[in-house]
């Protein structure tokens, strides 16, 4: 009889990892956590959260103690002692993850992880499957800026993704610990992107509802575009002198 979700052997690897990068999110952290195993259990798979707390200055740390004491080992924190960044704080959950699947998402609540049951059935023929936002709930201007930075990316990049900045990406676990990220900041969104698609990966893209924030606030401003820019055209540029999945396997560089 297979061990329900709530019971995972120490010496199984879960099914599902989800990652939820966290910096001072003490309004959401206690829903999130709850929230992820509670959409983990819809599918239903062995499940862990892998929390990342970047640097939070207020009681997010102490609540993850709390929540620890609720689920144990299926609840794994990452602290970092200062903020380093959104991007660190995914690469360093990726690389603390298990899972044969990995998903993450933003510890904001503004997804209903529930919908994780209509999405992993897609990963039987992929290798990630790229969330986008429907009716998103974000002032306009972020959307303006938001939607104008999508359209360049994907130019730049020559690929048609609707959402690259979406917070909600399944991947197959080998896949997103394999990728060589270095983005430290919310470019990450675009590199990783940029990366499974240069890389011959297997992608589909699917809608999910999209809610607005009832605690915290965004850490992301209009001030972030001009390094936002310079980081695409540094990741252009680095990307066409590196060979991708197919030509390193071919060997060839052209």
């Amino acid at each position: 009889m297979e061990a329900p979700n709530h019971l995972i052997a120490a010496e199984t690897p879960p099914e599902l990892s989800i990652v939820l990068p966290a910096f001072n999110e003490e309004g959401n952290i206690a829903r999130a956590v709850r929230d992820a195993f509670a959409g983990a259990a819809k599918i239903p798979m062995t499940c862990e959260v892998v929390v990342v707390n970047d640097g939070s200055r207020d009681a997010t740390a102490r609540i993850l103690g709390e929540l620890k004491g609720e689920f144990g080992s299926r609840l794994r924190v990452v602290d970092h002692p200062v903020n380093l960044g959104y991007g660190v704080a995914l690469r360093d959950g990726f690389h603390a993850s298990l899972g044969r699947l990995v998903f993450y998402t933003d510890s904001d609540n503004q997804f209903d992880l529930g919908e994780l049951k209509d999405v992993t059935p897609l990963m039987a023929e992929n290798d990630v499957v790229l969330g986008y936002r429907i009716f998103r709930q974000d002032p306009w201007l972020r959307k303006f800026v938001s939607g104008g930075f999508n359209r360049l990316s994907s130019l730049a990049f020559g690929m048609s993704v609707r959402d690259l900045n979406c917070s909600f990406k399944l991947f197959k676990g080998d896949v997103i610990r394999g990728l060589p990220l270095d983005t430290p900041d919310f470019f990450i969104d675009t590199e990783l992107v940029a990366r499974i698609h240069r890389g011959g990966y297997r992608y589909v893209q699917k809608g999910v509802k999209h809610y607005p924030r009832t605690a915290g606030r965004s850490t992301v401003r209009p001030s972030d575009v001009p390094r936002t820019l310079v980081s695409l055209a540094r990741m252009w540029y680095r990307l066409r002198r590196e060979p991708n999945k197919r030509e390193a396997a071919s060997g060839s560089t052209a």
